[in-house]
């Protein structure tokens, strides 16, 4: 019997170790697996590459993993807000790496590493700062810039539904990358707000299929508050 559920957030990152490379999902707070980072964090691995859209909000979630000195390097679109006073502390005192990636880039990159391609050509950063070092060339006219897909050995992810054997559901925004992260990972491990027996998820309705989740958890009742 097929059952990919976890007893904890605890146990589902016991294996995460120093130095992994690890893709968390959400739009600010929007589908961030509050539940997992708090079971990360206890556990305190060291030197990860955190690859995510923003680097944190407040004291919370992302911006707690960063403050307790578990990640080395942050890849992101979005480093930097109002209530961004953890990244922006850790990155001024030279603690903390940042590759910056535009979104759409972001976004392809981590589909092209789930979709098994070796690069592309885009002209998003194209004579700019975040070209240096890239391959370019020109197409039809217009400039380009390589790059390089995006993968990680472990895939912290949010879903409101879920079946025992892993297919997914996603609530409105929380949706965001939590699917494609779940192909360029290694290993993807759900924080899940409802699980549900088989057979109740409409095929239709489903996003991720379960062949690339490996591990579901429950989300706590924290947890889900702070996604309110």
């Amino acid at each position: 019997m097929i059952d990919k559920s976890m007893a904890s957030a605890d146990a589902a990152v016991a294996d995460i170790p120093d130095g992994a490379t690890l893709m968390v999902g959400g739009f600010g707070p929007a589908g961030q697996p509050y539940a997992l980072l708090d079971a990360l964090i206890r556990r305190r691995p060291r030197a990860l590459t955190l690859i995510s859209n923003n680097a944190g909000n407040g004291d919370f979630g992302l911006a707690a993993l960063l403050k307790a000195g578990c990640v080395r390097k942050v890849v992101c679109s979005f480093p930097r807000q109002a209530d961004s006073w953890v990244f922006d502390d850790l990155y001024r005192r030279g603690e903390l790496e940042l590759e910056l990636v535009p979104q759409g880039n972001l976004a392809a990159r981590i589909q092209a590493a789930g979709a098994g391609i070796g690069g592309f050509y885009t002209p998003t950063g194209y004579g700019t700062q975040l070209a240096e070092g890239k391959e370019t060339r020109e197409i039809d006219g217009r400039r380009y810039v390589f790059e390089l897909p995006l993968k990680a050995d472990f895939a912290l992810i949010k879903a409101e539904q879920a079946d025992r054997w892993g297919n997914l559901r996603y609530d409105k925004t929380g949706r965001n990358f939590g699917p494609i992260m779940a192909m360029a990972a290694n290993c993807t491990i759900v924080e899940v707000n409802h699980m549900v027996p088989l057979g109740e998820l409409d095929p239709e309705n489903i996003i991720t299929p379960g062949i690339f989740v490996q591990r579901l958890v429950p989300s706590s009742p924290r947890a889900a508050q702070l996604s309110a």
